[in-house]
């Protein structure tokens, strides 16, 4: 078995605004620096250019990764290069944001080239709602189906507040909203340390394949 412990970790954003979500993605990549061994990238939807998967099948013909050559081609390397996800959504009519989704499309061309890309990467989500009850847990649960399509490993925090996972109420309030939220951070926090835990656990499968 490797000794290695260290993990390297990705947080997406999938908000095109830089507060609640860019600030609970940064949280949970804070607290995991802190308390375990590990590196982190963080890419955020917020500026950047990213088209629509269309469905063309040019990443299955070619295999050569998708016809959209545009700032998501930066967030594939990233992905590649991480043992564990956490991605982070705002909750848009109740469920994921159309860039969370968008994002998680297009890994159809990541996975088209080698359908085990992504095989045995942890992966965890956490959402965040102006109301209370807007839509988080179904915006998380579209993410950790995303999860099990790609044969990641999804991780939540476990059950009595962190069902699902990372679970913030913002009161439309942005950054300051969601900080103040201490049930948000106390699920995002458990959420963060099995999404670790795991990864720790499962590095030598990721080694193997």
């Amino acid at each position: 078995m490797s000794e290695d412990r260290s993990i390297r970790l990705l947080g997406i954003s999938g908000s095109p605004r830089k507060k609640s979500t860019d600030y609970i993605v940064n949280e949970a990549l804070r607290f995991a620096q802190e308390k375990y061994d590990v590196e982190i990238e963080y890419f955020s939807a917020r500026g950047k250019e990213m088209k629509f998967c269309i469905h063309c099948d040019y990443c299955v013909r070619k295999k050569e990764g998708c016809i959209h050559k545009d700032d998501l081609v930066e967030l594939y390397d990233k992905m590649l290069w991480a043992d564990a996800w956490i991605i982070g959504t705002p909750v848009y009519q109740g469920t994921l944001s159309a860039q969370t989704k968008t994002i998680m499309d297009r890994c159809r061309a990541v996975v088209a080239r080698n359908p085990k890309s992504f095989m045995n990467k942890v992966g965890a989500a956490a959402a965040v709602g102006g109301d209370r009850m807007g839509g988080q847990e179904p915006a998380i649960q579209n993410i950790l189906n995303f999860y099990v399509i790609s044969e990641m490993i999804p991780v939540a925090g476990g059950s009595f507040g962190s069902n699902l996972g990372g679970t913030f109420w913002s009161q439309d309030r942005g950054a300051e909203g969601a900080a103040e939220d201490s049930e948000g951070i106390r699920s995002l926090h458990r959420t963060m340390n099995k999404l670790i835990k795991t990864a720790i656990a499962t590095k030598d499968l990721r080694k193997e394949e």
